[in-house]
């Protein structure tokens, strides 16, 4: 196996970028980088800490977060496992990315920039839906902001409903959490979980 080991054989191989791909980094959102982003209910956040690297599923009912200024977006941490391998990271090492997707669009933005973990109540508050709010707020400086290329998107065809996998194909929760610890009550979790994930949406 031939493996690259220096950045100068990764550029004799791929040669240089376009025009394109350097441009349309900015520092700071445009207004069409922000209706994008506005248009987004989905986001992956990417942190790292001491143990590691962490890549993070985040959703909500409308955009995914709020833009506060060019500079800033704001991201409720809605309700989850507890695991919190986010925000654990994010308070030991500030530096973010995020990918956001916008249903139907093979176009996906990207900001990378640093990260606190905020619990001002007035925030928070800020946030209320059906009466609860998220326990904490992930505040974004945004250090460069940028589109992706759509070809990974075109490949995959990911918006094709003919292309869309069956559920019941695949494994359930309970039986991947199963696989992990044999022991593991697969018909109980699956059973419980859809009421549970409804009742603790929020």
């Amino acid at each position: 196996m031939s493996i690259i080991t220096t950045v100068e054989e990764l550029s004799a191989l791929y040669g240089g970028v376009s025009e394109a791909s350097v441009a349309k980094v900015t520092k700071a959102l445009t207004a069409e980088y922000r209706q994008m982003i506005e248009a987004s209910p989905f986001a992956a956040l990417a942190t790292v800490g001491p143990e590691g690297l962490d890549c993070s599923p985040r959703g909500d009912d409308d955009c995914v977060v709020r833009i506060a200024d060019d500079k800033t977006i704001l991201m409720p941490d809605w309700r989850g496992n507890n695991r919190v391998d986010s925000l654990a990271n994010i308070v030991r090492d500030p530096r973010v990315a995020l990918m956001f997707l916008v249903p139907g669009s093979n176009t996906t933005m990207r900001i990378n920039g640093t990260a606190a973990v905020s619990i001002d109540p007035a925030l928070t508050g800020s946030f209320e839906v059906f009466g609860k709010n998220p326990r904490s707020v992930i505040v974004v400086t945004i250090g460069e902001v940028y589109f992706q290329c759509a070809r990974a998107l075109m490949r995959s065809q990911i918006w094709n409903p003919e292309r869309f996998i069956d559920p019941a194909t695949l494994p359930t929760p309970g039986a991947l959490l199963k696989a992990a610890k044999a022991d593991f009550d697969r018909e109980t979790y699956d059973r419980e979980w859809p009421e549970r994930a409804a009742k603790t949406m929020w």
